[in-house]
């Protein structure tokens, strides 16, 4: 499953979104029927997992957590806490509740960001916000990237 793209997108008075086709196609072709949405851990933006996704995230922190120790528990608490499961409705939109909204800072206009197998929704006039510059971008792509020497057999 691959969301690709940046999509625009308005919120109506309700607080309903379409969710953009081309997400729509991906979760269909994965029959994925609900979607979960949380805040991110670490940008002012809500994520919106395909359920399968999100079961398997929450198997590997829950993995990596001791059940009986407390400060594990309250990572957990926190980390599933605050989550709502979204159905789309027969025109492919959703609500995201107002707690929601505050949280991303979000007012009416959305970008929706394909993060590979989840969606990222950001507030549209963050718009460079989730970006790094251009030649920032370059040189940490060469870092990332450059750190496996396997690659450099394939010049």
């Amino acid at each position: 499953m691959r969301f690709l793209g940046n999509i625009e997108a308005k919120i109506d008075t309700k607080g309903r979104v379409f969710l953009p086709v081309a997400f729509r196609k991906v979760l269909s072709s994965s029959s994925e029927e609900r979607i979960i949405m949380r805040k991110d851990v670490f940008q002012q933006c809500l994520v919106l997992y395909p359920e399968s996704v999100w079961n398997e995230q929450l198997e590997r922190l829950r993995s990596r957590l001791n059940r009986w120790n407390k400060a594990h528990q309250q990572i957990f608490r926190q980390f599933v806490s605050d989550v709502e499961i979204m159905v789309l409705d027969g025109n492919g939109r959703f609500l995201i509740p107002k707690r929601y909204l505050k949280m991303a800072n979000i007012e009416q206009a959305v970008k929706f960001i394909g993060m590979d197998d989840t969606i990222e929704i950001w507030r549209k006039e963050d718009e460079e916000k989730p970006f790094l510059e251009a030649e920032e971008f370059g040189k940490a792509l060469e870092e990332v990237m450059g750190q496996d020497d396997s690659l450099l057999s394939t010049f």
